[in-house]
């Protein structure tokens, strides 16, 4: 089994403070209302991410056949595609021109 290399400072610094014990450790109520903080960021950004909105958009005749082909010999429907195909951009997987 490989390990990960160390990739990154901060990954680096983050090891150096533990083993040096330069955390504290939170106790008691403390602990807890950190504890309903991280939970809620993390309920909120589960939702965020997972909320879906339809649009509405006019494409050429042309356009929506050839993606329907493409999307047909990816194994999934065009529509399906196309969303992807956004996600891909807007998160810098494909570059846009």
């Amino acid at each position: 089994m490989s390990r990960k290399l160390i990739e990154s400072e901060e990954e680096i610094n983050i090891i150096n403070d533990v083993e040096e014990e330069r955390f504290e450790s939170v106790i008691g109520t403390e602990f807890e209302e950190l504890k309903h903080s991280f939970q809620t960021a993390a309920k909120n950004t589960i939702e965020k991410l997972s909320k879906r909105k339809s649009i509405t958009i006019r494409l050429l005749e042309s356009d929506i056949d050839r993606l329907k082909a493409i999307a047909l010999n990816e194994g999934m429907p065009y529509q399906t595609y196309i969303s992807h195909i956004i996600h891909k951009v807007t998160t810098g997987q494909i570059k846009a021109r």
